[in-house]
C-alpha cells in the first residue's frame, strides 16, 4: 500500500514540474519574435512529442539548420535537415509543424526521425556534445 502511494505522488510531482517547465516554456515564448517564436514551439513540440511517443529516445535540444536550412511559409516551418540529440547522441530530423497565427500554439505536427548522426560529422553540422 505505502509502494502504490509513494509511485502515485512521484507520479504526481512529475506531471507538476513537467506542466511548470511548458507555463515556463509558455511565457518564455511571448518575448520572442514571431519567426523565432515559430521555431522554438516547433523545437519544443518535436522533443515532446518524441519523448512521449518513443521510448527510446531522451531528447533535450533540437536544432532546425543542422543539415539544410528550414522553410517557413506563413505559420508552417517545414524541417527536412534537422536534428535532436539524445542519451549524448545526434539524430537525424524532419518535421512538418503549422501553428496558431500567434505561434503560440501548435495545430498540425508530423515528424520523423532518421539514423543518428556520426560524431565525427557533429562539427559540420554544429551540433556538440
Amino acid at each position: 500500500m505505502r509502494v502504490l502511494g509513494l509511485a502515485i505522488g512521484l507520479g504526481a510531482i512529475a506531471v507538476t514540474q513537467a506542466m511548470g517547465a511548458d507555463e515556463r516554456f509558455a511565457k518564455s515564448l511571448q518575448m520572442l519574435a514571431p519567426p523565432e517564436r515559430l521555431e522554438q514551439l516547433c523545437g519544443y513540440t518535436a522533443m515532446a512529442r518524441i519523448r512521449k511517443e518513443d521510448k527510446n529516445f531522451r531528447p533535450d535540444r533540437t536544432v532546425a539548420n543542422a543539415m539544410t536550412e528550414p522553410r517557413v511559409q506563413n505559420d508552417t516551418i517545414e524541417v527536412k535537415g534537422g536534428a535532436f540529440r539524445s542519451r549524448g547522441k545526434w539524430f537525424t530530423l524532419s518535421y512538418s509543424c503549422t501553428a496558431t497565427p500567434d505561434r503560440l500554439d501548435v495545430v498540425a505536427f508530423s515528424y520523423t526521425i532518421g539514423p543518428e548522426i556520426p560524431q565525427t560529422q557533429w562539427a559540420s553540422y554544429g551540433l556538440w556534445q
